[in-house]
């Protein structure tokens, strides 16, 4: 079967599969355990609505998409995921809020605390200055007119890169970045995927926008099928705002692996084989990609297997 005839999922398996057969078995930050091979790259074309979402297990990518939309507001506190049912990010306050007070809180108890009481909400559902905060509100200093150095208003990358699409296509600095150096210890989780950049191909009304991503850590089981759908609606939003039709997504990943407690998942899943070809519509075009609604997105087409699922490693 020729490259071009041959389903794009196919790229996923193939490097799961390496990882598990060949990967470096090491011990990592949560204590788990992994397989861990280091410098990847898969590539997936969008045109023609096309989207990277996984046939071979379900990939909750409502979730995926309320957590993009979280992201493009800065907000850095659960409790707007938390009440729209999205529970990704809750391991992390709740591991923290759980070692501070020693109190054996279930997560249900915990998501509903959250939910129920702002005051709460403020003090222990907060990830610190996490992938949304920096997007949009990157924290900058100058010298005020009494000479001390004070805080300015925040770079706003999004909204950045979007006007030098429009008005540089060429440039090569469209260029959204996450890892803030300066306040990687106040994050719950530094950034995985933390580097998005935007090439723009061709000319007029055939010009394409191109996306690369690149994730200094994934967990290819649990993590991968939800970055690479977030991906493909940040670049679709991208273009659609910028007139520019749909290219290709580019993963790059460096600490690429698979942990040791997901051996069921893993071996069930190369079991199976992609089918189908599912589909990404935006049926509006909002004033500017911070306007976006969930009810903006349409997946069409969309039939995977069943679900399979294995904890987070926290």
């Amino acid at each position: 079967m020729s490259d071009s005839a041959r389903h794009q999922e196919w790229q996923y398996l193939d490097l799961m599969r390496h990882i598990w057969e060949h990967g470096d078995e090491r011990m990592d930050r949560t204590g788990v355990g992994t397989r861990s091979v280091f410098g990847t790259m898969l590539r997936f074309d969008l045109s023609d609505d096309r989207v990277p979402l996984l046939t071979t297990k379900r990939v909750y990518w409502k979730a995926a998409a309320r957590e993009m939309l979280w992201f493009l507001t800065g907000e850095t506190n659960i409790r707007p995921l938390l009440r729209q049912g999205v529970r990704i990010w809750s391991d992390w306050p709740l591991k923290k809020y759980r070692q501070a007070t020693g109190e054996d809180i279930s997560q249900d108890d915990f998501e509903a605390r959250i939910v129920e009481d702002a005051a709460f909400a403020r003090n222990w559902g907060d990830l610190g200055p996490v992938y949304g905060k920096q997007w949009v509100n990157w924290p900058t200093y100058e010298y005020g007119p009494d000479g001390k150095y004070q805080k300015s208003p925040g770079i706003n990358q999004v909204a950045q890169v979007v006007e030098s699409l429009r008005t540089n296509p060429g440039s090569r600095r469209h260029i959204i970045e996450g890892w803030n150096v300066a306040e990687l210890d106040r994050m719950a989780l530094p950034p995985c995927h933390k580097t998005y950049q935007f090439h723009v191909a061709g000319e007029g009304a055939d010009a394409r926008l191109n996306c690369l991503l690149y994730q200094r850590s994934c967990d290819v089981a649990l993590g991968l099928p939800f970055n690479l759908f977030g991906a493909a609606l940040l670049s679709r939003m991208m273009a659609a705002q910028t007139d520019l039709q749909p290219g290709e997504l580019v993963w790059s990943g460096g600490d690429t692996h698979l942990y040791l407690n997901h051996t069921e998942l893993v071996e069930a899943q190369l079991e199976r084989e992609p089918a189908g070809a599912p589909r990404l519509e935006l049926t509006r075009r909002p004033d500017t990609i911070f306007d976006y609604r969930f009810e903006d997105f349409q997946v069409l087409d969309y039939d995977p297997q069943g679900a399979l699922k294995a904890a987070v490693a926290v």
